[in-house]
């Protein structure tokens, strides 16, 4: 990707770029819907990635091609304004967050693409965001904070984008490290990076359907979360232990204490994951993957046939451990397996998914990379 991007950037401007920022997107591994809720996650930065490939300009101007797209856009730096939605609205966001931070910013031009699936749970839209936050770091000469950085790009997707999400998927595409998962703490924002237990691999299982009523899904999901906060008196349900839960959840109405459950189990769940992976237990990382899946299933209610499809199929196939990943209602599913076993592992779940389903998937044994840089 960064040869074709650097050769699409001389296509178009006749000249190398000075710069190409990346940023990857990300899989996580544990701890799903716990993150606006003040929990635990624990992502890691894939080697899949959103590629921008640019020069400064001498105006305020901001110019872009998306080779995905097929075409341009721009807008200035002094007047940005809200269009329809569309790729340009997450490096215009970034724009405008950063600017509101009273950080000054330069023009710049470039050509950009990814190969982060769209729409498949794995932060195409974060990727794009951090990616554009290192291009105008680097054109502008700013100090490049990866935290502080991944908290400007989530305010352009909260409140320039519309999207309300929380930062897990920002801030691991900013701090990714080779090699490791990445315990976040999200109301503190403090990390701790794991290594993945020796000899195991993460496959990403992409269903090759595209997640729908995600938006309204996710903001119903959020309601009911704060509101069983209230009910227990606290900021947020990451500080509802499972044992306070167990004596007092029963006064909160079926759907509600459904929802409260998965979260409050979930962060205990990715808790104990981290310190299964520091001990190189990928059984008992397996265990708790798949206790993760079947809470998101019956629990938050935010899986669908094929996910479970799909992980049905991973343990056909022999793996350690499986769940959906990403928000959920399609995208993708994420599986622990044996190193040794992964290539066996993608052949069988391809066609044990598609003789299920009837559809083709797309499967890839992924890396856990370093996350937005220059190259």
């Amino acid at each position: 990707m960064p040869n074709t991007i650097r050769s699409a950037f001389r296509q178009r401007f006749g000249a190398d770029p000075a710069l190409v920022a990346r940023a990857p997107g990300r899989v996580n591994l544990i701890g799903e819907h716990t993150d606006y809720n003040d929990g635990f996650v624990m992502p890691l930065a894939i080697d899949r990635a959103v590629w921008i490939a640019l020069r400064r300009r001498t105006d305020r101007l901001v110019r872009v091609y998306s080779i995905d797209f097929d075409g341009w856009s721009e807008f200035d730096l002094d007047r940005p304004e809200r269009g329809a939605p569309g790729w340009i609205e997450y490096i215009k966001g970034v724009a405008w967050s950063l600017t509101s931070n009273h950080l000054v910013l330069n023009g710049w031009e470039g050509v950009v693409a990814g190969d982060v699936p769209l729409g498949a749970g794995l932060s195409s839209s974060a990727a794009l965001e951090m990616a554009a936050a290192r291009a105008f770091a680097a054109a502008s000469d700013l100090y490049w904070d990866p935290t502080a950085m991944a908290v400007a790009a989530q305010r352009a997707e909260n409140e320039w984008v519309g999207m309300n999400c929380g930062i897990m998927d920002q801030l691991i595409s900013g701090i990714g490290l080779a090699n490791h998962a990445v315990l976040i703490d999200c109301r503190t924002l403090t990390t701790r990076a794991v290594p993945l237990p020796a000899g195991t691999a993460v496959v990403v299982l992409d269903t090759a359907t595209r997640r729908e009523l995600v938006t309204s899904a996710y903001n119903e999901r959020r309601a009911q979360c704060e509101a069983a906060a209230r009910a227990f008196g606290v900021r947020a349900l990451r500080d509802v232990s499972v044992e306070r839960f167990g004596r007092e959840g029963g006064m909160l109405e079926a759907v509600t204490h459904r929802r409260a459950r998965h979260v409050i189990t979930e962060n205990d769940r990715t808790v104990r994951a981290a310190a299964a992976m520091a001990a190189g237990d990928a059984a008992a990382l397996g265990r708790l993957m798949d206790a993760s899946h079947e809470s998101l299933r019956d629990d938050f209610e935010v899986s669908n046939a094929a996910l479970d499809a799909m992980v049905e199929c991973a343990h056909d196939a022999g793996c350690v451990g499986a769940r959906m990943t990403g928000a959920g209602f399609g995208g993708c599913a994420v599986a622990l397996v044996e190193a040794g076993a992964a290539g066996t592992f993608t052949a069988r779940v391809a066609s044990g998914y598609t003789a299920r389903t009837g559809l083709t998937p797309a499967i890839y044994v992924c890396h856990a990379t370093d996350g937005a840089s220059l190259e």
